[in-house]
């Protein structure tokens, strides 16, 4: 067809592309999804409409136009087609040019064709070796790790059909039974097991990320009655989603207090055997004021519930809905979203799996949900008569049946609201004196009152009247802190935060917070830490305003802002003591901060806080305390980049940059942009972090902020180093180190030195490189700056394995992973073992080699460090070629040179094709092997790194066999500046 380039393709199993003289596996999922659009309508034009629908379905996201033109770049670049020749652009979408030979599946078609003439000649021998050549071609199913796949989109039926067609066709043209693979399948379908996803090695999969089994669902309602009806409602709906007919979303509307999140929750603990594979739940708080949960931030506790780890859930909210129903495909998974406000609030939210059972329940009617979305609506109203005083009853006790006529009147006060019924029954139990009686003529008289003061009354009049009047019986202390409460921008708080909102005691507090438990107006959202309904919340907070004015509600709030910053520094400061001058220092509180002395206790805190703690950023950026917004954003920076919380961290920097922007304060705004180019960094998105440092090294000079100039330089260096630019890089970091010495910034220094190490070593000058790392180790010893100390060490161990002293490489790599792990960083943890594990291979243990790159393979993967991950993937490729596996070591070189690629980290991409052209030549292609060696030569010749020479070594066994050559370490760039 006139294309200039030549890909080859394998659809018979998972999909892969033979490009660049590898077949490789197309490890994003959307690019994947793409492909296989693409080819199967090869030879014609896929109009982009159809494309955005084969992406995203019924929602896709804006922009998507520009998304699929950004896909097929990607695309482009990933198959070598520079040009164009292979995917061509061509109204209205795009082609992909290929023949059916290029394709396993059309030369699988060629085969069968041939065999079959064979035969007709009489050619039994050339038949049945025909036509085994072309069952070879097949992997496993076909698109096995495309959603377009026959059981991965919810056709089981279709996918077994399609399986028993195969047999038939297999059995009778070729005397032979289907393929293991084949048969495996057909297991799995009977089962119900589904395909399994992607096997491409070193990719990571939706099965790999998802083995958790989430339970979710919040505890059993106490007292639950009456419902009968909804109940059996909402089991004939499971029953119909079982039978695969449609998928069920069971939004349950209804005024506030009716019920809804009772039902919802009591039906999920009775149908929660028929979901294996978990129940999540979220409250989505939509009616909440100050802080509705965000649908991005849903999807990110769903995505963490389902075992992606927090620094692998993607920063747009688009990707993270396609992960999740990427992850929920398949599985057998109930999903509960309560208190929504809106139908965009919940979409995002909606699996797209047939096995999974959605329920909303929401104030609002949701019609959208039931006109666009197939919903289901069940209209949930007052509980009948009867089932409010049985309701009463079971709360109250003895005194509701020996008062029949009370408690039947108590129940109608109550608009048979089972919240406030539960509110009204503790309200008479806490008086055992009183008779029923009494209580009802007092509240008829508190519900007059209301119907006076609003002329005439609304639907909230009964709910007011009943917290009006079990509020107005508190004593005054804790009806203060009821209404300050309403204030706490998170989920949850714990006692220590209540204790801050209220200026009060940890004993005045506790024993108002169980005061209020008891009265039902505050509730026990786990262990030690407490929530309000959003309907007593509103309540609280129109109390608030109009008794404590706008002065003490200003400061109540201020007073918990400063106390979660300054309880974080604390536990910063015990993690990371030498970074403590880099960190804002709030003033102590005048309430009991935690405990936060230890560090186990401090990273605890830290993760148990860190939902509301992102809350707080948001908060206090968009409501006026923009200075909190930017103090939080430095303190936290750290830790997140750490642990690779890489979502939490976008949500804080950009609330603090937007605060910093409000107020004109182009040093925060420097300082921000900073760590939001340093978190672009972790995430090997290069180009991103690159352009925020330029930005923020620009504001920096402008206002002769020395200081941010220098902490920035220093990141670039870090960019520079990454993509192997190691004159720029240098430039940088010296600049870097000459203001951190006329500044006397002696963490600048340790960092820094660390650095310039890192580019002397890349350059082969070892001397000069060790005589920066144990320079750079003095100071980091003489401060306290542990992580920096261990990083060193690693860094040392680099260099005595690079001079074959491989006794002292393991030595330093033993104590820098030992240090590592008693910090709890896990990313220097897996940088260490990555080293080790080359340590080890250059020894020639290469079953321990093996395990400590597997090691680190599963550390950066769970931390979501993709750049990490390709250098444990070329790692383990060394490891494996070394102990005589070339196969399996080019499959590991093959997912490294993808990802790396994916990053543009030049260094991972070199080691890859070095390592492709060693297993090539292992295996006996000596025309694929020249083809990477001379790949890695270029790259490494470029780089200027001494590798260059070993490669050209090796290429020399290809050309001229018989020389020698020997495996190169790499070297790990220092940690970002703060």
């Amino acid at each position: 067809m006139g294309c200039g380039v030549t890909v080859l393709w394998r659809v018979l199993g998972p999909l892969e592309v033979w490009a660049g003289g590898c077949w490789t596996g197309v490890d994003e999922p959307k690019r994947r999804a793409l492909l296989a659009a693409l080819l199967a309508s090869s030879g014609r034009v896929v109009p982009v409409e159809q494309l955005i629908d084969e992406l995203w379905g019924d929602d896709p996201p804006s922009g998507a136009r520009k998304l699929v033109s950004n896909h097929v770049s990607r695309l482009r670049r990933f198959v070598g087609d520079l040009a164009g020749d292979v995917v061509v652009t061509r109204a209205p979408g795009y082609l992909l040019c290929v023949s059916a030979a290029d394709v396993d599946a059309g030369r699988f078609e060629e085969l069968l064709a041939e065999g079959r003439a064979a035969l007709a000649d009489g050619q039994a021998d050339r038949a049945a070796q025909t036509c085994a050549e072309a069952l070879a071609l097949w992997q496993g199913p076909a698109l096995a790790d495309v959603p377009r796949a026959l059981d991965g989109a919810g056709r089981p039926a279709e996918a077994l059909a399609a399986y028993e067609q195969a047999r038939q066709v297999i059995a009778t043209e070729l005397g032979a039974d289907p393929g293991h693979g084949l048969q495996q399948l057909h297991r799995r379908l009977l089962a119900g097991d589904g395909v399994t996803a992607a096997v491409t090695p070193g990719a990571r999969t939706t099965r790999e990320a998802a083995p958790a089994v989430p339970r979710q669902i919040p505890g059993p309602v106490r007292h639950f009655v009456g419902r009968a009806d909804e109940m059996r409602r909402l089991s004939r709906l499971l029953d119909e989603a079982a039978g695969g007919s449609a998928m069920v979303i069971s939004a349950i509307d209804g005024t506030a207090g009716v019920g809804k999140t009772a039902l919802a929750v009591h039906w999920a603990h009775q149908v929660s055997d028929n979901f294996p594979d978990g129940q999540l739940y979220v409250n989505l708080r939509g009616y909440d004021p100050d802080q509705p949960v965000a649908a991005a931030d849903a999807l990110a506790g769903f995505l963490r519930a389902l075992g992606v780890p927090g620094s692998d859930v993607p920063v747009d909210a688009d990707e993270r809905a396609a992960l999740y129903r990427s992850l929920l495909a398949g599985r057998r998974v109930l999903v509960v979203l309560d208190n929504a406000s809106e139908v965009d609030q919940v979409r995002p939210l909606l699996p797209g799996s047939l096995t999974c059972v959605t329920v909303v329940t929401s104030r609002d009617s949701l019609s959208g949900l039931v006109a666009r979305d197939g919903a289901t609506r069940l209209d949930l109203g007052l509980l009948s008569h009867a089932e409010a005083v049985n309701l009463l009853r079971a709360l109250i006790g003895e005194r509701a049946g020996a008062d029949p006529a009370a408690t039947q009147a108590l129940a109608d006060q109550c608009c048979r609201l089972p919240l406030v019924l539960r509110v009204a029954a503790e309200f008479a139990a806490a008086r055992p004196a009183a008779s029923l009686s009494d209580l009802v003529d007092e509240l008829n008289d508190q519900q007059r009152r209301l119907e006076l003061l609003d002329a005439g009354g609304d639907q909230r009049t009964a709910p007011q009247a009943v917290f009006a009047w079990s509020y107005q019986h508190l004593d005054l202390s804790t009806a203060r802190t009821f209404r300050l409460l309403s204030l706490h921008p998170g989920p949850d708080l714990d006692i220590y935060a209540a204790a801050a909102i209220t200026a009060a005691t940890l004993d005045e507090t506790s024993r108002e917070l169980d005061r209020l438990v008891r009265a039902h107006l505050v509730q026990f959202a786990s262990p030690g830490r407490y929530s309000m309904h959003d309907l007593l919340r509103s309540y609280a907070s129109e109390q608030a305003n109009a008794q404590d004015g706008e002065e003490e509600v200003r400061a109540a709030a201020t007073r918990v802002f400063d106390h979660y910053l300054h309880a974080a520094a604390v536990a910063m400061d015990v993690l990371y003591p030498a970074e403590r001058q880099r960190r804002p220092r709030p003033v102590p509180p005048v309430t009991p901060s935690p405990p936060l002395t230890r560090a186990a206790a401090a990273r605890e805190w830290l993760e148990s806080q860190r939902a509301t703690l992102v809350a707080v950023a948001a908060h206090t950026a968009a409501r006026g305390w923009p200075s909190q917004a930017i103090a939080l954003s430095a303190t936290l920076f750290g830790y997140l980049q750490q642990i690779g919380a890489y979502p939490d961290a976008y949500t804080v920097h950009t609330c603090a940059w937007r605060a910093a922007q409000q107020t004109g304060d182009r040093a925060a705004e420097a300082a921000v942009l900073n760590r939001l180019g340093i978190m672009y960094w972790g995430l090997g998105q290069f180009e991103q972090a690159a352009g925020h440092l330029e930005h923020a090294l620009s504001l920096s000079r402008e206002i002769s902020d020395l200081a941010g100039e220098a902490r920035t330089l220093c990141n670039l260096g870090l960019v520079d180093i990454t993509q192997g630019r190691h004159e720029t890089a240098a430039r940088h970091l010296r600049q870097a180190l000459a203001m951190h010495d006329e500044l006397g910034d002696r963490l600048g220094q340790t960092r820094t030195l660390g650095n310039l190490g890192s580019v002397e070593a890349r350059c082969g000058r070892y001397l000069q490189a060790a005589g920066h790392y144990r320079e750079a180790l003095a100071i980091a010893r003489d401060i306290g700056d542990q992580p920096g100390e261990a990083r060193t060490l690693m860094r040392l161990g680099s260099i005595e394995l690079n001079q074959g002293r491989y006794e002292a490489a393991a030595d330093y790599q033993q104590r820098a992973i030992g240090l590592f792990r008693e910090l709890c960083i896990r990313e220097g943890e897996a940088q260490a073992l990555a080293v080790l594990g080359d340590v080890e291979s250059r020894r020639g243990w290469y079953q321990q080699a093996a395990q400590c790159q597997r090691q680190s393979l599963a550390t950066y993967r769970e931390l979501g460090e993709r750049p990490g991950e390709a250098r444990a993937l070329n790692g383990l490729g060394e490891a494996l070629l070394g102990s005589g596996q070339p196969g399996q070591a080019h499959m590991q070189f093959a997912a490294a040179l993808n990802l790396a690629s994916e990053t543009d980290h030049t260094y991972a991409q070199a080691r890859a094709h070095y390592g492709l052209g060693r297993a090539y030549r292992a295996l006996g292609d000596i025309s694929q092997a020249g083809h990477h060696l001379r790949e890695a030569l270029t790259s490494y010749t470029g780089l200027g790194d001494p590798t260059a020479e070993e490669v050209r070594a090796e290429l020399r066994t290809v050309e001229q066999p018989g020389a020698a050559a020997v495996l190169g370490a790499m070297h790990m760039p220092d940690a970002p500046m703060p």
